[in-house]
């Protein structure tokens, strides 16, 4: 049985807002903003009050049937209206809404007036091809202007888009088109990466063999590749002859505030993708508040989001969020070390990036090359900058902000998930931040660490992290799978929703996340977050990055088995074994520093790369399942 003890990351620092910051901020006293959302029924409402509505709600939350909860019901609002058509009766018509560039040094600026028009002439080509509301209309696009406008045309009109990241496979593009049985499918004849092209066109073909449900393909000529044009014959129209002639005057469809908005698969542990189904008017609430209060968004701001849209961050912070606000949003095509490791910092400095938002495994990946490439550009655009997808290790996070933040600009460490559509833990920039921890719930979210029972924890001890009250942004379902959706999120502790993290809980308050429920380590009876014991390895000067994972021990019930990938000019295995060995001792001896005699380590491995999904995070359940020789289960969302 597991003792009542949880290993702890010694970490104390404390980096209070700066006055400016304060000054500037959205929202300035943060306490008294968390102490609103108590109430969290009339804070929503306040926050829904800011949208277009073509009918106002009648009831701001029917919880009449737990867990399928329902927000702002009887209300009608169309997201596509309020996040573009608004702005072009105000002087933000000619603002530019997205700044696309990518790895080859091409930009393209589309005003929030272009985009109505190219919405608008999307949105009635859809019509004309018998697109209904309630349709699923799939896209396989780069990040590019086109997908963008794909989604907001589908929005306007009540489709629901499914976007398919662009790194996926054919098996993953099959599965996810045909789950969602979608009518149209929009693709591109390819992606720049790395100084390459993807030839996307060559993917969709092969799958849609085996997409019956697919009636017509519309191609972006994105690349310049020349596109041979596939054998389903009189089913295929390239994107630019698919708007030319067309009527750039939509009316936007009057949503019911439950009507399906989107379906976005998320990779499950084992068994098919998860299709999330997220719904109208409340994800719109929910990320725009968060968007607004979380990064102080003002009219001035250009922001950047570095998350791929074929993921829940692009479309939350990438799309949704920043058009919802007005506000310019950057869409950059590439890898974030091609064609070197300043690609990214140059591009801040170009366009005078002052919001970021980025993940901390290219945060991780970036200071494997130094600090001269920072270093190489003028920086002190930057505002606030954020993290989201993995736990950041204290190490990251003091890289991040000396050397990218100028010790000025604030981190928003933000906990979130694919099925909750917004942020539920993350600091306002008026808060006392703490290197490695996302600090306290966002108002109005009542989140806490329990035990197998439910019940709170005390301070300092890990637990399951759980939501108490419902949310405007949560999702409402799994496509077509209720009962995974009530097993997997609702029914492990009867009335909360639980988030499948292990989380603690500081004396202040402060919210740590500690990794997946099933990533928790138990060496002889202490329970041991990876997160926290890969943050104690990359805060030793040779490690780059680590994984962690329990290998089984007759004696301690598991140890640390640990895969690292070291910083240059270090090496873990070299022909002299002393050398070898003193550097695994060194490594054992920081470890006990860091986390105390529990952290045991069995056995450390050098590697040079680790199994992450495409969005960045570490899937420790493939390392685990690589060790015990078991099934990998669903890696269609694994980068390599």
């Amino acid at each position: 049985m597991t003792k009542d003890t949880t290993v702890l990351l010694n970490e104390k620092r404390i980096f209070n807002p700066n006055a400016e910051t304060v000054e500037k901020a959205n929202v300035k006293d943060w306490e008294a903003e968390i102490e609103k959302g108590k109430d969290f029924k009339r804070y929503w409402a306040e926050k829904a009050e800011q949208f277009h509505w073509f009918k106002k709600w009648d009831t701001v939350l029917d919880d009449s049937n737990k867990p399928f909860y329902k927000w702002f019901t009887g209300g009608r609002i169309n997201l596509t209206y309020n996040a573009v058509d608004r702005w072009i009766k105000t002087e933000k018509r000619n603002q530019v809404a997205i700044l696309y560039a990518n790895e080859n040094g091409d930009e393209k600026k589309v005003t929030y007036y272009e985009l109505y028009l190219a919405v608008n002439k999307f949105a009635n080509r859809l019509k004309n091809l018998g697109v209904k509301k309630g349709e699923r209309v799939a896209m396989y696009l780069p990040m590019c202007p086109e997908l963008l406008v794909a989604m907001l045309a589908c929005a306007k009109i009540g489709a629901v888009h499914n976007v398919i990241y662009s790194g996926l496979s054919v098996g993953a593009v099959v599965e996810r088109i045909n789950d969602s049985k979608a009518k149209i499918l929009v693709t591109a004849d390819g992606t720049f990466r790395r100084g390459k092209v993807i030839e996307l066109k060559k993917i969709t073909d092969e799958a849609l063999l085996r997409c019956p449900t697919v009636e017509t393909t519309i191609v972006v000529e994105h690349t310049g590749t020349p596109i041979k044009t596939s054998d389903l014959s009189g089913k295929e129209i390239f994107y630019r002859r698919f708007m030319e002639k067309e009527t750039a005057e939509c009316e936007p469809e009057p949503m019911e505030s439950e009507d399906p908005l989107f379906i976005l698969y998320t990779s499950g542990s084992t068994g098919k993708p998860k299709g999330v189904l997220h719904t109208t008017a409340g994800y719109m609430v929910g990320v725009a508040t968060t968007t607004r209060n979380i990064f102080d968004i003002h009219n001035d701001d250009l922001w950047w989001c570095t998350g791929d849209v074929g993921w829940i961050t692009g479309h939350s912070y990438a799309v949704y969020g920043p058009l919802l606000l007005g506000t310019t949003t950057l869409i950059y095509e590439g890898a974030p070390d091609f064609p070197g490791p300043g690609i990214w910092w140059e591009i801040v400095e170009k366009y005078g990036v002052t919001k970021f938002y980025t993940s901390p495994t290219a945060i991780r990946h970036l200071m494997r090359y130094g600090n001269k490439y920072p270093n190489s550009y003028d920086l002190s655009s930057l505002k606030v900058l954020g993290t989201v997808g993995e736990p950041m290790n204290p190490e990251a996070w003091m890289w991040f902000y000396k050397n990218i933040g100028g010790e000025k600009a604030p981190i928003m460490d933000t906990w979130w998930q694919t099925e909750t559509g917004m942020h539920l833990i993350a600091p306002l920039p008026s808060t006392a931040l703490k290197p490695g921890s996302v600090t306290k719930p966002f108002p109005g979210i009542d989140a806490d660490i329990v035990d197998e029972e439910g019940n709170s924890v005390p301070l300092g001890k890990g637990g399951y992290l759980v939501v108490r009250n419902p949310w405007p942004a949560m999702f409402r379902t799994l496509y077509k799978d209720k009962q995974r959706y009530l097993d997997t999120y609702w029914n492990k502790i009867p009335g909360v929703y639980t988030a499948g993290d292990m989380a603690r809980r500081d004396e202040d308050g402060y919210f740590w996340i500690q990794g997946r429920s099933d990533d928790v380590l138990k060496i002889a009876g202490h329970r041991v977050g990876t997160a926290e014991v890969e943050s104690a390895f990359v805060s030793h000067p040779a490690v780059a990055e680590a994984a962690v994972i329990g290998k089984s021990d007759p004696i301690k019930g598991q140890v640390i088995k640990a895969f690292v990938i070291l910083k240059e000019g270090y090496k873990l295995k070299t022909r002299l074994m002393e050398n070898q060995t003193k550097l695994i001792e060194d490594l054992e001896r920081h470890l006990r520093y860091e986390l105390g005699p529990v952290a045991v380590v069995g056995e450390i491995v050098q590697v040079d790369s680790l199994p992450k999904t495409r969005s960045g995070k570490i899937m420790r359940r493939v390392l685990r399942a690589q060790e015990n020789g078991e099934d990998l289960g669903d890696t269609s969302t694994l980068e390599d």
